[in-house]
């Protein structure tokens, strides 16, 4: 059992004695440890110092540069470029409700009266948010004049953190294999685009289209599986307005 020892006590038996030396010895090789391991390290921080200083600087050098890169040139080339995507856009969207859309598709590519077009925007902001987002229509707009191989292309280079518009994406790159009849290459986007969201607009719309390739391909088990989960999970989608006679369909080529 440990006693307490006031300061200045003296071991008065040889037992005692022996009990405070190796106290003493203990915490001597602690401390002398300790200084051991201090004295390497300030020899190694001493014999490496021009590394450390090397690695420190270089480490202060990306991170300021980073975010100067950040401050002064991605930001405003960010903003410049949603400006000039402005006038493309507009294109676009008239694209989509006119009945002669293949030249303001163009317009919306190539862009007119000195403003830049979808292509420009991505040639010359690569990097910002604007030429990501150039690809996505740059993308649409080339599977509407029947380019499909541009718009796989495109539709590849775009990326979205916004599981709608990724989605999306995925889909229509699906539809432009289905154009070029490259079912295999299809079934999958369509799949992936199925995968990407879960939502009671493009789900069911995307499971219907692998499900009706699938039954091209002659998978019917695979088709059949598409078809139930839009009957069973998205029971209010268009696609499950027909989907008992789909299903038939399905299992009759089991």
């Amino acid at each position: 059992m440990a006693t307490y020892k006031k300061r200045g006590y003296k071991p008065k038996t040889k037992v005692e004695q022996e009990v405070q030396i190796e106290d003493d010895s203990t915490t001597a090789e602690v401390f002398n440890t300790l200084d051991e391991s201090a004295s390497k390290t300030e020899e190694w921080a001493v014999k490496n110092q021009k590394s450390i200083l090397v690695t420190v600087g270089a480490i202060a050098v990306i991170v300021l540069g980073y975010l100067s890169y950040t401050k002064y040139i991605l930001e405003p080339k960010q903003s410049e470029a949603m400006n000039e995507m402005f006038t493309a856009k507009n294109y676009f969207n008239e694209a989509l409700d006119a009945t002669e859309k293949d030249s303001l598709f163009n317009l919306a590519l190539n862009g007119a009266e000195g403003k830049f077009g979808f292509i420009d925007i991505i040639d010359n902001y690569g990097g910002t948010p604007a030429a990501n987002l150039s690809n996505y229509y740059a993308g649409v707009s080339y599977y509407n004049l029947k380019d499909y191989q541009k718009a796989i292309s495109y539709l590849s280079d775009f990326s979205s953190d916004d599981i709608m518009l990724s989605a999306l994406a995925k889909g229509k790159i699906g539809d432009a294999f289905a154009q070029l009849n490259q079912l295999d290459d299809a079934l999958d986007y369509y799949e992936k685009a199925v995968a990407a969201s879960d939502n009671d607009f493009t789900t069911p719309m995307f499971l219907y289209k692998a499900a009706t390739v699938a039954l091209d391909q002659g998978d019917a088990k695979k088709a059949l599986a598409h078809f139930e989960t839009i009957k069973n999970v998205y029971p209010k989608a268009t696609e499950a307005s027909n989907i008992d006679a789909l299903i038939g369909s399905a299992k009759s080529r089991l």
